[in-house]
């Protein structure tokens, strides 16, 4: 039988598919571990197997021609068989291998998930997990993860949800912060305070502060002079540290509240939670990791059934 490929054209292939999906050799390069050189050579080794340019370049661009936006599709479609093909094996197998990739917002990475993954890879040594902590969104398109914890209700009709948890909301400060600042008796006295403010990555706005009067939920827009962005954790740095009120989830701040370190601001006014979620693409058939993993944060003993 007639070999069409061989592993290098296999390889150059895959490099080719990288490069048109991050934009460059040098992010290609660093995404697949080799030297722009080497994701170069490839590349050009396609074009010359094929007679025909598949990228045009430029000092400050480069994008696909036609013909290599239509072969780099064709090109992703197989080489995602592939995958699916290897995973329907280790699916039949039993036996959860490959990498895992999974994308989680820094605070629930750091209280719910980090303290649990070693006893995950524990329970499956052949697995390995490859975690993204970061609070920007994905876009399952292009962002090559298998699944992502987000703290939102699902939007898109194109990928299937599993809630984690209904977190609640509180706001908190230090005494040594309410020693100089009259504690809040209602939420309109927030604009008294330096309400420490989270830039929301979806839409680049300061994130609303949500109470709860008469069984009834209501937002609020705070200030202050302190303004995080791209990571979470800031705030709670800044609030242990005096610097201002904030509203966190309950689940980050038990210890502090525990030990007398935070005080919880408003309670007859609390009662409101937001969701973290388990997203993923939906598959007609979905991997066995994904699964695993799924029924290990759910709590499942079955595995679940899309």
């Amino acid at each position: 039988m007639r070999r069409y490929f061989d592993d290098l054209q296999l390889g150059s292939i895959e490099l080719f598919c990288l490069t048109v999906e991050t934009g460059s050799f040098t992010a290609a390069a660093a995404a697949a571990g080799v030297t722009p050189a080497a994701v170069s050579r490839s590349v050009a080794r396609l074009e010359k197997r094929l007679q025909t340019r598949l990228f045009i370049r430029t000092t400050r661009s480069m994008r696909p021609t036609d013909i290599g936006q239509r072969y780099y599709l064709d090109c992703r479609r197989a080489l995602n068989q592939f995958v699916e093909a290897e995973e329907k094996i280790s699916d039949q197998q039993q036996i959860p291998v490959g990498t895992l990739s999974i994308s989680a917002p820094s605070l629930y990475a750091h209280f719910r998930l980090l303290p649990r993954l070693s006893e995950f890879c524990a329970l499956y040594p052949e697995l390995t997990v490859n975690l993204e902590v970061s609070d920007q969104n994905i876009d399952f398109s292009e962002d090559k993860f298998d699944l992502a914890i987000r703290g939102s209700e699902l939007l898109d009709s194109g990928l299937v949800a599993r809630r984690l948890e209904d977190a609640e909301l509180i706001v908190v400060a230090t005494p040594s912060y309410l020693r100089n600042h009259p504690a809040p008796t209602t939420p309109t006295d927030l604009a008294h305070h330096n309400c420490i403010q989270y830039i929301l990555p979806g839409n680049g706005r300061p994130a609303p502060w949500s109470f709860m009067e008469k069984k009834r939920e209501f937002r609020i827009e705070t200030s202050g002079r302190l303004v995080c962005r791209e990571d979470y954790l800031a705030t709670l740095t800044l609030v242990k540290n005096s610097a201002g009120v904030m509203q966190v989830y309950r689940f980050s701040v038990e210890d502090e509240l525990k030990r007398g370190e935070l005080i919880e601001l408003l309670p007859g006014f609390g009662g409101t939670s937001r969701p973290f979620m388990i997203i993923y693409p939906y598959k007609r058939f979905l991997p066995l990791k994904v699964r695993k993993f799924i029924d290990f944060l759910t709590g499942v003993t079955e595995p679940c059934i899309d």
